[in-house]
């Protein structure tokens, strides 16, 4: 009997895995897209608030979350050979929380539409896109190893 798994001796990006590269990229791109073209009725549904005074520009913010979105998006296609795409995508994850953490967030009172869009649509993908990394890596090191 061999107590070895054989997912442990042989990692492996599965197609499950694509597929939720794959969303997490369009999901990137169609959030970011609001913030870019539609930042101020944004903001005015995030804060709950229909006659909202703030005028915050989100082009920026807009633009590093679809350029974050369209690496992760193509990084599905060959993960293990294009990791950097899932790096960089990643980076680009991480850039958006901070920013909306200390450029949008002391200008809003915390309620459930503002926790949403940073538990859900930020931190859950920011963990999701950091495991895919993980296991990319995992199977380029592994096919490291291997003899030509």
């Amino acid at each position: 009997m061999n107590n070895i798994k054989e997912e442990d001796s042989f990692p492996m990006f599965t197609m499950a895995n694509r597929g939720l590269l794959l969303l997490c990229g369009i999901y990137t791109i169609a959030w970011a897209g609001l913030f870019k073209w539609f930042g101020s009725a944004l903001f005015s549904w995030l804060a709950m608030q229909s006659d909202l005074d703030i005028m915050m520009t989100t082009g920026w913010y807009g633009m590093i979350g679809i350029i974050a979105g369209v690496l992760l998006f193509l990084s599905a296609f060959y993960p293990v050979s294009w990791i950097y795409l899932i790096a960089i995508g990643l980076t680009g994850k991480l850039i958006t929380i901070i920013y909306f953490l200390l450029v949008y967030l002391p200008n809003f009172e915390w309620n459930k539409r503002i926790g949403f869009h940073l538990i859900f649509n930020e931190a859950l993908f920011f963990l999701l896109i950091t495991g895919m990394l993980w296991k990319a890596w995992r199977v380029k090191k592994y096919l490291a190893t291997l003899p030509d």
